[in-house]
């Protein structure tokens, strides 16, 4: 059958399920379109059976019903690591390759999507144009004399000339919602921390966060529930629970004249009043505000000693490789060495930030912020021409974001002009993921709440399970939770009535036996299953484990791991540990 040029999450599952095209056809015809627009720069480790083949030969030991993402091929930003497959995070001396999967890349491999290749990007996640490669300058998915946008411009750009169904970029500055906005897609960015960076070369570690381009919300929030949860490898891993529908009290809209640049300025200007225009009939109350809370912040990002976090992490790199950077990235990285930037300018810089975060805090409660995504575009012509100044004004409306911990959702509203995409972002405070996508599916939908599949995760029924061995974060078996659909909820302990026994089982394995007299509290997890997939998981379990009611310390019971009663005698008393992260 012929396969669609925008392929999507949903559309591949409805095939898979009636049998009418297999992954394997899917991937065809992905490396011949890879091959053909070859001229693109989409790619730095393109498409290749040779990678490829073992992925599609897992699929044959999982289960669709149970792999939420079955047979979906995906794309990879070039700073995020696929082990086997180099990383060059967009320059060739810096090539490594590693020896396992980014965090996020391994949650989606074992709920069954499928790494199809490693995307161009601005060397070392530094840009928002598209153009600093030493791999090309990627070309805009629709008009290929204008930017793609940056730093994540081969992943928007495989995902909007399908090459993929969804992509993993990274956000610092604005990498994964600057590309979208200028390809037409949405560009999901979650509140910090709750997609682990582990396996992310950092560009601000402090600030950095893994984002997924998509050409429908509800493909971006099938992937959120999937890859957000703590990792208990990444220091930056924050537990912020999964989204759940809610409208906002009040949209914000920035109450002075905005800035618009470049070519098509004025068509841009028109294209956000027509969106303010939609955003007046949502039926939720607009207030205009003064964002110049906003634009001190966005200043710090770059005219402040935070780019210093760039050169801390790669100056090392740069001086001990010279002109291994492509020149205009090293021309921004070096500027974090100025001598300016001491550490008492780091302090002054933080403290204002500190403030700043404190007022938009109270601004932002139940409310959501909406501003152009992009004031304009460029051609790639006039980046190369003024590369400092052409960057700078693509971040206008975007660097503010991790400084102030917001979550965002980029998306696209209509055609600034013919082939030229534009598009908007909703923004809110951390955790609030669901106020920015609840609006923004009314805006996509004309003040409609159309699509079935936005927050599905909430409206299946779910199961609480307590898990206390290796099913926990970090250790061997969590991926099996996440290809039974789970998600970590919270950190949680049983009541004071357990003995804590290790089993003689090769791997070692816990066992939780509830006691009537004495025991203790020990240390588990609580995450969240559908019901049409716990069946599955608890019948998966070998004996002496099994699936029963476990007391929790504040008295309620919830469905978790328990261990036969006969192993008391065949097994060791590890109780006093607490619990198996104290064991290892």
């Amino acid at each position: 059958m012929n396969i669609p040029r925008l392929l999507t999450i949903g559309w591949l599952q409805q095939m898979y399920a009636k049998g009418a095209i297999t992954p394997k056809e899917v991937i065809d015809e992905i490396m011949r379109r890879a091959q053909e627009e070859a001229n693109m720069n989409i790619w730095i480790t393109p498409p290749s059976i040779e990678w490829i083949e073992p992925f599609l030969h897992q699929l044959q030991h999982k289960d669709p019903k149970t792999s939420p993402l079955w047979g979906v091929p995906f794309a990879i930003k070039d700073n995020i690591d696929l082990a086997g497959v180099p990383t060059t995070a967009g320059c060739p001396d810096y090539t490594y390759i590693p020896t396992e999967h980014a965090t996020v890349v391994e949650r989606l491999i074992a709920a069954g999507a499928i790494p199809v290749g490693k995307t161009n990007l601005d060397q070392f996640a530094t840009g928002l144009v598209g153009t600093r490669s030493p791999y090309g300058e990627t070309h805009n998915a629709f008009r290929p004399e204008l930017i793609s946008g940056g730093s994540s411009s081969g992943s928007a750009v495989a995902v909007a000339r399908g090459h993929a169904a969804f992509a993993l970029g990274t956000d610092t500055a604005g990498s994964g919602r600057v590309p979208a906005a200028l390809n037409h897609l949405i560009g999901f960015k979650p509140s910090c921390g709750a997609w682990s960076v582990k396996g992310v070369v950092p560009a601000c570690a402090s600030l950095d966060c893994v984002t997924v381009f998509t050409h429908s919300l509800d493909d971006a929030l099938t992937v959120d529930s999937i890859v957000r949860g703590m990792d208990e490898k990444d220091p930056w891993s924050k537990a912020i629970p999964s989204p759940v529908p809610q409208l906002p009290e009040k949209i914000y809209l920035p109450k002075e004249p905005l800035d618009f640049f470049g070519p098509f300025a004025s068509e841009y200007e028109r294209a956000w009043n027509r969106a303010v225009t939609k955003l007046q009939t949502l039926g939720i109350r607009i207030e205009y505000i003064d964002t110049q809370l906003f634009s001190e912040t966005a200043s710090l990002l770059y005219d402040g000693p935070f780019v210093a976090e760039r050169w801390a992490g790669l100056g090392g790199f740069v001086d001990s490789h010279p002109q291994a950077t492509f020149p205009v990235t090293e021309q921004v990285l070096r500027s974090g060495a100025a001598s300016y930037y001491d550490a008492a300018s780091v302090f002054r810089a933080l403290h204002q930030l500190q403030s700043i975060k404190l007022e938009v805090r109270k601004l932002l409660q139940n409310a959501v912020f909406v501003l152009p995504t992009c004031g304009g575009t460029w051609t790639r012509d006039q980046v190369r021409n003024d590369p400092i100044r052409t960057n700078s004004d693509m971040g206008r409306y975007t660097n503010h974001c991790n400084l102030l911990d917001l979550c965002a959702v980029a998306v696209p509203s209509g055609n600034a002009a013919p082939s030229i995409p534009f598009g908007v972002t909703f923004f809110a405070l951390s955790g609030q993921e669901g106020l920015i996508c609840s609006v923004a599916n009314l805006f996509l939908h004309e003040g409609q709440q159309h699509s079935q599949y936005v927050f599905s995760n909430h409206k299946k029924a779910t199961t609480f399970v307590a898990v206390c061995g290796l099913h926990m974060r970090g250790f061997p078996l969590e991926k099996e939770m996440y290809e039974h659909g789970a998600r970590f909820v919270r950190e949680a302990r049983t009541a004071a009535k357990y003995q804590f026994v290790r089993l003689p089982t090769n791997p070692a394995k816990p066992g939780l036996i509830k006691k009537r007299k004495g025991g203790s509290s020990i240390q588990l997890e609580i995450w969240e299953m559908p019901i049409d997939q716990f069946g599955a998981f608890v019948a998966s379990i070998p004996a002496p484990l099994g699936i029963g009611k476990v007391e929790l310390e504040d008295g309620c019971e919830v469905p978790g791991f328990v261990c036969e009663g006969y192993m008391i005698e065949e097994a060791e008393d590890i109780t006093a540990f607490g619990g198996w992260r104290n064991v290892f």
